[in-house]
Order: C-alpha cells, then structure tokens, then sequence
C-alpha cells in the first residue's frame, strides 16, 4: 500500500507507483504481513537500480510529465514493484515545494476564508434574528422557525451537483463571482419580507443561489493543494465558520441593536440582513479579477514553482485514475459516495441543529436558570465555542497531514460530540452548559476539514466535481433536518432535550460507519460506467 500525503493505495507484483527521489528507505509489509525494510536509490531517465531488502525488489523510471529545465530533478520517481507489498511513505517536501506551497497558501487561502466567513454568516444570521424580533413580527412558532431557516438547504440541494460541475467547465472564478452576487443580492432583499411565507420563499432561493460554492472552493482547493497539504488547507479555510458565527453573532447583535430605525424605520434584525448582504456582491467582482482558476495560468507563481506544483497534482491524479476508475454516472450512485454523505449527514446534523437555536437557547438562560442576558452579551456568550473551536481545529487537521491518518481524525471527534452535546443540556450550571456546548462546536470543526481529505483522495476530474457536490448535497439535507425537527421537538417537548439526543446519536452513527469504511477494502478498479 502507498500512502502519498495520506492517500493510501494497495499495491502488487508489477504495479507502478511514485516517490519523491529523496526517499531511500521504506518500511512495509508483504502479502504474509511479514516486515519488510526496502532500500532504493533512484535513477534518473528510466535506468534500472535498487537495492533490495528480503524479498522486494524496485525498478524506477522518470516520470513522464514534461517539466521546464531546473524542475526535473524535482519531479517524484515512479517505481514498479517486484512483488505485491503493502507500503506506506511520507514524502517531504523539496525547498521548491515548501517555497511554492507558502505562496499558494498566502494568495488563496486570506481571500477564500473572507469568501466563505461573508457565506456562511448570510446563511446562519437568520438564527440571531429569530429571538432578536423576527419571530415575533412573523408570528413564527419554534417549528415555522426551523422550518424557514431549514428551506435554504432544499433549494441547495436541487442545484449542488450541477452547480459543482459548472465550476469545473468555466473555472472557479468566473463560477463562484456568480455564486456570490447573486446570493448577496438574495439576502439583502429578506430585510423586506412582509411575512413568513415571503421570508420561507426568500430562504428556499438563497439556497438556490448559493448552491456549489463550499463544494466548489472544495473542489477548487483540490486544484491548488497536494493531498500533503489538503486537510491543513481545509480546516483554514473552514476556520471562516467558527469565526463567522463568533464574530457574526457579536456583530449582528450590535446591528439589530444599534440599527433600529436607521433606514428606511427599519427593525433592527430588518437591517441587519440588508446590511450583510452587501459583502457579498462586492466581493463578487473582487473574485472575478483576483482569483486564478489553475496553476498553469498563475503568474505569481515563478516557472519553475508551476512546474513542481503541476507534477505533483498530475502524479497525484495519475494515481488515484490507476487505482480505480471513477467516472461521473459512478461518482454519483457508488455505496461507498453514499455513505460518505451519510458520515457527512450524521456530524453535520449537530452543526446545523446546535447553530440555528444556540442564540434562542442562550436566551432561555434566564427562565432555566436565571441568569439575564442583553441581546449583545447573548452574542458574546454564543460566539465562545466557535472562538475555541477556531483555535484547536487547524492543529487537529494538521496532525491527520502529518500523520497520514484520516479515519479516526474523523471518528473521535464524531464520538466525543455524540456524548457531549446531550448531555449540555443536563447541567444544573449555565457555565457547565456552555463547556459541554463548547466541546460538542470543537468535536464538529475538528472531524470536518479531515472528513474532505477522504473523498478527494480518490476522486479526480469531473467525478470530483460531481462525488464532492453529492456528498456536500445529501450531506447538508442536515441543515433542514437539523434546525426543523429540533423546532418541531421543542414545540412538542417544551425543551431542546430530546432533540440533542438526536444530534448525539447521528453522531454517534456517523462514527461508526466511517470507522467501517475505513476498514472496508476498497473494491478494484472497475471499467467506465
């Protein structure tokens, strides 16, 4: 098995695989799980040499890929296995590759975490103005609450997958520049509703509007990012939702507090919605100009730097092709796509279900335990678990690149969250509820960047583009799941009890079936579908 920046491949007699040319000693075990220690020495333009431990022998070639000058020396070797073994190398990068991945990370990463925090805060605000005036203007129950904000994920889902495949014929800038115009546009417009059918309406469109951009900045991060370096990648680039809900739920509260009246006599969570969506549609141009839809086309990369970049990212899909065939008619009915969405499905459902109410559980602080609050320190007192959540992900997704682990980077904090999020609302002690709250918002950030590392490691081209837009679709059915049958349980309860059992337990699933996906064997390549 050959494991490049966490992908791990099974391999036998006469199979190619590729190595960085620095690497000189492999460590693996053969098909009778006998350790074997392999000593190569590679060879430049498909000369034969290596030398042998017991039983495993190694030719190498230059890879094919046609490299400018000063490059080639860079490039990984391709070597072709004597004897089936299962092996496992990690790769250092080469002083051109960290040079080249420092500036990629600089260019994309500042400008795709502003993208994303500006998204998700026009997607989640609906939750600050609910207990902040709408839902008493609307005459909005619990259930209608969950209901409007649970809408957006519908119109998502219908239009993901075509909207993901869209991004990978006409590039990421021109693609997410619409995503975001049109979406601003949307939710600056809710701040007009004259009733909740209106609102509802309005919801189901945003989430039209908005379909294929976190798949697509998925996807489009595949572009950039060697497997090494992808779920490092991801969780920066999702650090923007803790953030945005901790700096949105502060922010919002002080517009709804601060903005009544301003325009037009609007409510305060009335201003609020035209005032964040204007990001939206500037930063829609700003997209146009300043991103850049492939390294081949990116002139603040040097020659060379979009040479070794190029390499890696062809050898990278080279092996995930030979591994297994996955066309898009195959990307987009496989069991195991399925279940990944289902895994996705299971810890989102707590993200979602816990986000929308956390501001109307916050303000029932003062009938369950008689602690008063102002709408601001309600903001401030929710922003607590994203602010921990932003600190501890990016090093937990760290450590899975490092180490090459993805399954129980997944697995644990999927568990840790099932138990802990029931169990928030048993505390006899607000501050103890908000720990508990706290640890269930880390369990969710931490599992999700490392969760994105598996489908990518296998999935390339236009089977990207639509597996990846599959899972995020199916997966986020969560997002009207969650907030809509937490309100319809609140309502029936009278508590938020039982519906954080049921967070707890899709957790607790989502565990369970990620743990035995990655224990399954992956099945052999199959022919086009």
């Amino acid at each position: 098995m050959q494991e490049w920046g966490g992908a791990r491949q099974n391999i036998a007699a006469g199979d190619v695989i590729w190595t960085d040319p620095g690497v000189k000693h492999w460590h693996g075990a053969n098909s009778d799980t006998a350790m074997t220690h392999i000593a190569v020495q590679g060879v430049v333009d498909g000369s034969p040499a290596a030398t042998q431990g017991p039983g495993i022998g190694a030719r190498t070639h230059r890879s094919p890929s046609s490299a400018p000058r000063g490059v080639a020396n860079l490039l990984p070797l391709r070597r072709t296995c004597a004897e089936g073994a299962t092996m496992t190398t990690h790769l250092p990068d080469s002083a051109l590759g960290q040079q080249t991945m420092v500036k990629v990370t600089r260019r994309l990463l500042p400008f795709l975490i502003l993208l994303y925090f500006v998204n998700y805060l026009d997607r989640v605000n609906i939750s600050f103005a609910g207990p902040n005036g709408m839902n008493e203007d609307l005459a909005m129950s619990a259930k209608m609450f969950g209901f409007a904000s649970g809408i957006f994920f519908i119109g998502y889902l219908l239009l993901e997958v075509p909207s993901n495949i869209a991004l990978h014929k006409f590039g990421g800038r021109r693609w997410l520049a619409r995503i975001m115009l049109t979406w601003g546009i949307i939710s600056s417009a809710i701040a007009f509703v004259p009733n909740a059918e209106t609102l509802i309406v309005l919801r189901f469109l945003l989430g039209v509007a908005e379909a294929g951009f976190f798949p697509g900045i998925i996807l489009y991060l595949t572009f950039w990012f060697p497997e090494r370096h992808r779920s490092k990648a991801i969780s920066l680039f999702m650090v923007a939702v803790p953030v945005s809900t901790a700096v949105g739920s502060t922010l919002s509260s002080l517009i709804i507090e601060w903005g009544h009246g301003v325009l037009f006599g609007l409510d305060g969570w009335r201003f609020m919605f035209l005032v964040e969506g204007i990001p939206a549609v500037i930063l829609a141009f700003v997209c146009w100009f300043y991103l850049t839809d492939r390294p081949a086309e990116a002139e603040w990369l040097e020659h060379d730097e979009k040479g070794w970049l190029e390499s890696i990212l062809d050898v990278e899909r080279s092996m995930a092709e030979t591994g297994q065939h996955w066309p898009l008619k195959k990307a987009l009915s496989h069991p195991r796509i399925l279940l990944l969405a289902f895994i996705y499905f299971g810890i989102t459902y707590g993200l979602y279900a816990v986000g929308f109410f956390l501001p109307t559980i916050v303000a029932g602080f003062q009938q369950q335990y008689g602690t008063h609050l102002s709408i601001i320190e309600r903001g401030l007192v929710t922003s607590v678990p994203y602010v921990v959540a932003a600190i501890v992900m990016v090093p937990w997704a760290r450590h899975a690149d490092r180490t090459g682990e993805r399954v129980w980077h997944v697995a644990i904090p999927a568990i840790v969250g099932a138990v802990s999020i029931p169990v928030a609302l048993y505390m006899t002690d607000p501050y103890l509820a908000m720990v508990a709250v706290t640890l269930s918002t880390c369990s969710v950030m931490c599992a999700l960047p490392v969760f994105w590392a598996l489908p990518s490691a296998f999935l390339t081209g236009v089977a990207a583009a639509g597996g990846i837009a599959l899972i995020n679709s199916l997966g986020n059915l969560s997002g009207f799941g969650g907030p809509y049958i937490t309100g319809w349980l609140t309502d029936l309860t009278g508590n938020a009890k039982a519906a954080m059992w049921v967070v707890g337990i899709l957790s607790l699933a989502a565990a369970v079936v990620v743990v035995y996906l990655g224990h399954k064997p992956r099945p052999e390549t199959e022919a086009s579908a």
